[in-house]
Formats: structure tokens, sequence, C-alpha cells
């Protein structure tokens, strides 16, 4: 492990917290680590010299600053810069499972969203994300903390077109399921068996008209409460695990 005390530069892609950091260390996606004075957990710091990182202590009022205040538990990594796959590879890789799932975004735009939906992504074994390169966050610092790791094991494709996306997954044989509040079919009614893409829209526009026009079936999550909606980030975290029950 490489020790200096002394100041860095290098503060993009900042990831923070313990258990956000030990992920990333583990899967080799960490540049630098910055440690709160005399910070001692034995564990992190054996990993950390495990993997040969550059450590840099600092001071907590350093270590506030570099987080706008965050909890960073006394560690804050410089991540490395995402590595996004191809659609091609997300097809290839998940058609050899025996039910491949793939989710795709349509203008999600709260990294806190994006986060949490990639924290559900990796819960219920999604083969693979699909999100547009406009109108839709990037896998930055805040989504990669908000996963909690999950962006380690999940694969992202960014395409230019989300349509031609799902005409190529239809090609190879997949049934496209959007989630839309006034679509007729109660997702929990429908059959998942097989290969299975499902897209969540944007925050407030939901999916666009012609994602919609090009998918196989629109399905809802009936409300029972006085709420007609839910965060899409809840929303898809529900319906990957009822597409998961039935598979």
């Amino acid at each position: 492990m490489k020790n200096e005390n002394r100041k860095s530069q290098d503060v993009s892609n900042l990831i923070y917290g313990r258990n956000t950091v030990i992920a990333s260390l583990k899967e080799n996606q960490v540049k630098t680590i910055y440690l709160q004075d005399h910070f001692s957990n034995k564990e992190i710091l054996s990993l950390i010299s495990e993997k040969n990182i550059k450590t840099i202590y600092l001071p907590i009022d350093e270590m506030n600053k570099k987080t706008k205040f965050g909890n960073h538990q006394g560690i804050i990594a410089v991540a490395k810069d995402y590595q996004y796959v191809s659609l091609d590879e997300i097809i290839t890789e998940a058609n050899k499972k025996e039910n491949p799932l793939i989710l795709i975004l349509d203008e999600i735009e709260d990294p806190h969203n994006f986060g949490a939906i990639l924290r559900s992504a990796d819960a219920f074994s999604v083969d693979g994300i699909i999100i547009k390169n406009r109108n839709q966050v990037n896998v930055n610092s805040t989504v990669a903390k908000v996963s909690t790791g999950a962006i380690n094991y999940v694969k992202v494709a960014m395409v230019s077109n989300l349509v031609s996306a799902i005409n190529k997954l239809k090609d190879a044989g997949y049934w496209v399921y959007s989630s839309d509040g006034s679509a007729k079919d109660d997702y929990s009614k429908l059959d998942y068996n097989g290969k299975t893409v499902v897209v969540m829209g944007s925050e407030g526009r939901g999916i666009s008209r012609l994602v919609l026009d090009n998918s196989d079936f629109k399905i809802k999550i009936p409300m029972k409460g006085h709420v007609n909606s839910l965060n899409v980030s809840v929303a898809t975290g529900i319906i990957l695990a009822m597409i998961r029950s039935k598979q």
C-alpha cells in the first residue's frame, strides 16, 4: 500500500462510504483512496494493501469538503471511469441464460433513482440495462454511491436510439413490456417465461410514445391507496421481483 499524507487534485469520480468503496475495491475499480487520519479498520486496510492502491490520509475537515459533508465513514475513493458495454454484448451474454431479463430506462434523470434501480437490478439478476446517450443521467459518482456496489455487477449499455435497440431485442426473440400508468394489463397477471425486456420511463414524462408503440405489452401496477403513481425506482423493484417470481 502506497501511503501519502498529502492532498491530491484528482477529485473526479468520487465515491464514499465503506460498503460502496469495498465493493469497488474488490472489483478493481479504484484508482486512489482517501482515508481520514487515524483510520483503523483492519479489514479495509488489508484490502487496500492487497490491491496496492495509492492511499492519501486527510483530516476530517478535508474529507467533509470532498463529499460535501456526505456520510463518508472515513473513506473516499476515486473510481476508475465507468466502462459501458455494447448492446450486442448484453444480448450475447443474456442469451446464455434460461430466462434472460433486460431492463431499458427511458430518460431517467435522477441519479438517486438510477442508483436505486441498479441495486434492484443486481438483486433480481437483471442481465443488463440499456440507457440513451442523451436526456439520461450517466453512470456517475452519485449513481455509484447510491447503488452501494451494484454498479460493479450490472452491465450498462448506452445507445443512441431506444426504438432501434428494442427492435434488435425483438429480432433476438425478446418480448417487450413497458410500464405505463394508463395500461390495461395488470403486471402480475402476465407470463414472463422466456426472453423478457422491461421498459421504465422517466420520473415526469413516463415512456415516450414511440417506445410504447414498439412494445409488445403495456403493463401497470394497480394502485389501491390514495396516490396514483410510484417512484420509478420503487416501481422497477416491484416489477422485477414479480417477473423473477414467475420465471
